[in-house]
């Protein structure tokens, strides 16, 4: 038996919500400091992306505060682009 799926079959399957950690880290990003950031969430870790090392920075003394903010237990890392 063939199965064939196109490509508008697998995309109507596919869930294009982002995931509720991001957009808690984006919002908080923004609120507070009036930036955007780029974040990715994989199944153990966080990664927050940003232009500004000195925001970076201060996004790692707040890591406590966001990992609260998110009630999650993966690992967050932030990057410089």
């Amino acid at each position: 038996m063939y199965m064939s799926n196109s490509l508008a079959d697998l995309l109507a399957n596919k869930n294009f919500d982002e995931p509720r950690e991001m957009l808690l880290i984006k919002q908080f990003v923004v609120d507070k400091f009036q930036e955007d950031v780029e974040v990715i969430v994989h199944e153990r870790e966080i990664i927050v992306t940003t232009t500004s090392a000195s925001l970076a920075n201060t996004l790692r003394l707040k890591i406590a505060e966001l990992r609260t903010l998110t009630e999650t237990k993966k690992r967050i890392t932030f990057r410089i682009r």
